[in-house]
């Protein structure tokens, strides 16, 4: 029994790095002006390369990577 449970604890960490790696394409594309899911495909297919391809790839002329920079700046209440 407690060799599934072994299975189980690391499919969830996999499945965690998984979906934070789906979730990190998607923030960079959007951020570099090629729309949302691109880097949601991206992220799900290709997981650990997926955020990686997406710092290469060069950010379109008007997009909030360029106007605000590579980080958002915060907001102050």
């Amino acid at each position: 029994m407690t060799l599934l449970a072994l299975i189980g604890v690391k499919a969830l960490y996999l499945l965690f790095v998984w979906l934070a790696a789906a979730i990190a394409g998607a923030w960079l594309s959007e951020r570099k002006g090629y729309g949302e899911k691109a880097g949601l495909a991206s992220g799900l297919l290709l997981t650990f390369v997926g955020p990686l391809i997406w710092l290469l790839i060069p950010a379109k002329a008007h997009s909030r990577w360029k106007t605000e920079g590579p980080f958002p700046k915060r907001q102050s209440a």
